[in-house]
């Protein structure tokens, strides 16, 4: 393994070139065993894997942290429904980018098919967000009866008479329509929009791909973050649970300050831009992107984690008759069957442009075989 050149950026296909990054490329027709050794040998691909690979048990262990909970309900209650569904999504994303980068050098064929496969676990990762967004973060959720007792069950939640007046007004009807008749659809649509159109940057529009492949990330952002901004835009220090509220609000911009540092080092490829050659291995902007990445799934974890300790301190939702139902809880289908059928649809996606992918590539795939 240790004997298998590293070569430059102008002794390998331009495909496999990345902007600024002069050095380091593994030959690509490695074998599966020399991709996974390749993780314990310094690549411009190294750095990439593992900054994805590691956040994996610290996601994990923080994740894990609810279930120690008093008076929580057993990891298989409703109730958590979304929350695992939410860590599949962000699992997804982790272990299906630090493979993409650890196994892309088998070949060109199975290099674009493990960034397609990249792109799709991007997309499962915001529907994820959306159902824990949607059943823990809406003002409107609640836990209805699942067979538990919180821990403090008598207590009730309330809204005051300005939060009911605003909830009573037509605009807060029409957002209500759009939560239980839109939200969950729109989340799925864009995400597979999302990954149609980063694929298609394998092939066009390569000049702008990362700006194109960041940008266009915004508008799931944008969609499956409408709980939380409803839930901004509703709530106040004078609420039941003010510390609650301030504490998940600065988890929420920490998230967004964070995704807007991670969108800056992709585009920008700093620092390599201004030092090619220097950051080959070590630190250059996809590494930064990664860390950037990460830190903002935790303080997205962590937001979570706070709406979900309210609605387990505060059961049940109580409102006035101005006012309209609760959100529906989860069931198997609404989470875990919206997370299935959208693989599903991805699954078709990535087949396709893998069609596409193999048509493209198995000529020049065999003349580097023979050579």
């Amino acid at each position: 393994m240790w004997s298998l050149p590293l070569l430059r950026h102008t002794e390998v296909p331009p495909k496999v070139t990345e902007n600024f990054i002069l050095s380091g490329y593994r030959f690509p027709n490695y074998s599966l065993r020399e991709c996974l050794a390749s993780a314990f040998r310094p690549t411009n691909e190294t750095g990439n894997f593992w900054t994805h690979f590691l956040p994996i048990f610290v996601f994990t262990y923080h994740f894990l942290e609810v279930f120690t909970w008093e008076g929580a309900p057993e990891p298989s209650n409703p109730f958590f429904y979304p929350f695992w569904n939410y860590f599949l999504g962000v699992l997804y994303l982790l272990l299906g980018s630090s493979l993409a980068h650890l196994l892309n050098s088998m070949s060109l064929i199975i290099r674009e098919i493990c960034f397609f496969v990249d792109y799709g676990t991007i997309s499962a990762y915001t529907v994820g967000s959306s159902l824990a967004y949607y059943y823990y973060i809406h003002p409107q959720a609640g836990i209805p009866e699942i067979g538990f007792e919180g821990q403090n069950s008598t207590q009730r939640k309330s809204l005051n008479a300005d939060e009911e007046s605003w909830l009573s007004a037509s605009f807060h009807t029409q957002v209500q329509q759009f939560f239980e008749s839109l939200y969950i659809p729109s989340s799925c649509l864009i995400a597979i929009i999302c990954v149609i159109t980063c694929c298609n940057t394998r092939q066009c529009w390569r000049k702008y791909r990362y700006a194109v492949r960041t940008l266009v990330f915004l508008l799931p952002f944008f969609i499956s973050s409408t709980p939380v901004f409803y839930r901004l835009s509703m709530s106040s220090p004078s609420s039941s649970s003010p510390h609650l509220f301030s504490t998940m609000a600065a988890f929420f911009y920490r998230h967004c300050f964070w995704l807007v540092v991670s969108a800056i080092f992709n585009i920008s490829k700093i620092p390599e831009r201004f030092s090619p050659g220097i950051f080959d291995i070590w630190g250059h902007s996809h590494q930064w992107f990664h860390c950037c990445t990460f830190l903002s799934i935790l303080d997205e974890l962590q937001m979570i984690k706070v709406e979900m300790w309210d609605l387990l301190l505060n059961p049940t939702l109580v409102l006035s008759s101005a006012t309209p139902p609760r959100l529906p809880g989860p069931t198997l289908w609404s989470t875990y069957g919206v997370m299935v059928l959208l693989q599903g649809c991805i699954a078709c996606v990535i087949a396709w442009f893998g069609w596409q992918a193999y048509q493209i590539y198995q000529p020049e795939q065999k003349k580097i075989k023979g050579h």
